[in-house]
């Protein structure tokens, strides 16, 4: 099934001004990665993906380990395409280790079957042409993404189709994301894991981004035994404090049934403040307010670009096969 959409691209102008407004802007990736965890009858039930509220949301969720690696995902993917420099010079060195070249830093998220029998591969189609280049990190050419991504997205449902694919790239349906550049076309498998202890390699995957250890270094390093460069993201004042700071925000903000909890459950000022926007906005839909929320992330901070593409939506059948596509996703699914 197709269909038209608005592809919203947007451009980081300026840095983020305090810690109300960087909150604000991790919470917005953080609710779309919670929605799009639903399964999809759930979902469905309660007017679909684009209609749910947002109060609904906070009785549907059933909090599952997994929920914050997919947040981690949205939220890293969402630092690189709009320009976070607190993540894209991190990204930047380990795609520099990769010997990926190129200036134009961009993210494709890699989707694939996350949320139950109905998802959307989510990525931009015009990043990828029929000669944008996969690096694996092995001797032999680099393999055209765009060929193999069908392929790569149905290994990840099915083991049988794992065999299908190159030898040099067995292992790419692990991956979250593909980092690269949009003025090369060189792109490079990345795996991300909010629990660096469960990074692990695997064939066709280059990177690793994961949360740097406290007291340790956090600079971008060689695993020669995973044969990944490992990307730390720095906590005291950077990316993972205002992460963590985010899904503490959301996940007591739905656990108090979408409004503002006690003191003791959210204590500091500027964690409550963004719990007030989202209890103002408890009965509106939650990509609606996912939207909502650009302007409080900082007036001016983005710039925004629109163009019209087709979206096209996989479905896993009762005999377990699917059709695995490249799609984009509107900017209130990726922010």
């Amino acid at each position: 099934m197709s269909e038209q959409m608005q592809l919203r691209l947007e451009f980081q102008e300026k840095p983020v001004a305090d810690e109300v407004s960087a909150i604000t802007a991790i919470v917005r990736p953080i609710l779309t990665g919670i929605l799009c965890a639903l399964k999809t009858d759930v979902a469905q039930n309660a007017g679909g993906y684009d209609n749910l509220k947002l109060f609904m949301l906070a009785r549907l969720r059933r909090p599952g380990d997994g929920d914050i690696g997919i947040c981690f995902e949205y939220a890293v993917h969402d630092a690189l395409i709009n320009k976070n420099p607190g993540v894209i010079q991190r990204v930047q060195d380990a795609l520099v280790a990769c010997r990926c070249p190129g200036s134009e830093i961009t993210s494709i998220l890699f989707g694939a079957e996350k949320s139950g029998s109905l998802s959307l591969i989510s990525t931009a189609k015009e990043l990828l042409n029929e000669d944008s280049e996969l690096l694996y990190g092995t001797r032999g050419r680099p393999v055209k993404l765009k060929r193999h991504i069908d392929s790569v997205a149905s290994a990840f449902r099915r083991p049988a189709a794992r065999a299908a694919l190159p030898t040099s790239i067995s292992g790419l349906w692990k991956a979250d994301l593909f980092a690269g550049h949009r003025d090369t076309q060189k792109w490079v498998g990345t795996t991300l894991k909010v629990n660096r202890n469960q990074l692990e390699g695997a064939k066709g995957l280059r990177v690793g981004i994961v949360p740097a250890n406290e007291g340790a270094s956090d600079s971008v390093r060689r695993d020669e035994s995973k044969n990944l460069v490992v990307c730390p993201l720095p906590y005291d004042g950077s990316f993972m404090q205002v992460f963590y700071q985010a899904w503490e925000v959301v996940v007591q903000f739905l656990a108090a049934d979408a409004r503002v909890p006690q003191a003791a459950s959210l204590p500091r000022p500027p964690s409550r403040q963004v719990a007030r926007y989202l209890e103002d906005r408890r009965d509106f839909a939650v990509r609606e307010v996912v939207q909502a929320l650009d302007p409080l992330a900082q007036p001016e901070l983005l710039r925004t670009e629109e163009k019209a593409l087709d979206i096209v939506q996989t479905r896993k059948t009762a005999t377990g096969t699917t059709t695995a596509v490249l799609a984009p996703i509107p900017s209130q699914d990726i922010r």
